[in-house]
């Protein structure tokens, strides 16, 4: 019997269809040392955003002998050391079409949040005030939206941008998208300095330097809005605090952090700022594709 581990959970669907087609799937979360111990358990091994599968985890499923794959329930392959494990004969694969559409809407739901105050407005009526006064916001239609990474994600929230009347602007490392010639691909510094919201979808690795830092900020335009459900890396969370405090920021929608669950409480605390914990890929449909393409890829590599 292959068995499975799903450390950071699994769709109960698709654990049944595996399970009535004969694997044996535990979800269980285990500490880096732990995992490194249980991976030589198992076949295959299932994570999110929550574990880090990184070379001592393989080293110890290469020593065991059992494992053959690693997936990724999500689209980002940051989290795996993806290079090294390949290099010892380990298969990795992710769920690149399962999350977008969610992780677009979040972006967008954000853009609301602290375009019309929803997010701090929604506070304050909780406490008992009536503060109508100090929540003159902004429309988005006709606004410039300039987005970081035109994936799968990015592609989805440019089409939902575009529906809301706004201007899409985005850059890539690898330059104009084929297919996006509704939109306008610009440089980095070009998407700054246009854009009144600018939105994160781009993959970076464990140790990347953050792409909106201090500097990147003073590029852009006064009274903007970051948007960030891609990376927390992607973000110097103490410079985008201080730009706020600055006024230099609008306002902020914060989906990921450098480290989670978050500690930051200046960031997290900000009324400025509008904050989700990592919820992203957090809908039943979305759960319910990753889970369906996780069964896909075991399928065709157990049968």
């Amino acid at each position: 019997m292959y068995r499975i581990l799903a450390t950071d959970g699994m769709d109960k669907s698709a654990v049944k269809i595996l399970e009535d087609a004969g694997y044996e799937v535990v979800q269980q979360f285990y500490e880096p040392a732990e995992l490194a111990e249980q991976v030589k358990n198992y076949d295959v091994v299932v994570v999110r955003s929550a574990t880090k599968v990184r070379k001592e985890i393989i080293d110890a499923a290469v020593e065991g002998g059992r494992l053959k794959l690693i997936i990724r329930g999500g689209v980002g392959l940051d989290n795996i050391d993806v290079a090294y494990a390949e290099s010892k004969g380990l298969v990795v694969k992710n769920t690149p079409t399962a999350s977008s559409a969610s992780v677009a809407e979040l972006a967008i739901a954000h853009i609301f949040a602290v375009s019309r105050f929803l997010h701090i407005s929604n506070v304050t009526m909780r406490e008992g005030k009536w503060e109508k006064k100090a929540y003159k916001g902004v429309e988005i239609a006709g606004k410039t939206i300039g987005i970081v990474g035109l994936g799968k994600i990015g592609c989805e929230t440019a089409k939902r941008a575009a529906a809301l009347g706004m201007k899409v602007l985005y850059t890539n490392r690898s330059g104009p998208k084929e297919g996006a010639e509704a939109y306008e691909w610009v440089t980095m510094d070009d998407l700054l300095a246009r854009s009144d919201y600018v939105t994160l979808h781009r993959p970076c690795a464990k140790d990347c330097p953050p792409i909106i830092d201090a500097e990147a900020i003073t590029k852009m335009k006064d009274g903007a809005f970051l948007i960030n459900s891609g990376r927390g890396a992607l973000v110097d969370e103490d410079a985008l605090c201080d730009a706020l405090d600055s006024g230099k920021l609008a306002g902020a929608g914060i989906d990921v952090y450098r480290e989670e669950p978050s500690k930051n409480m200046r960031l997290i605390t900000n009324p400025k700022v509008s904050v989700t914990p990592h919820i992203g890929a957090s809908t039943k449909e979305a759960q319910k594709r990753i889970g369906e393409e996780t069964v896909k890829i075991v399928r065709e590599m157990f049968g």
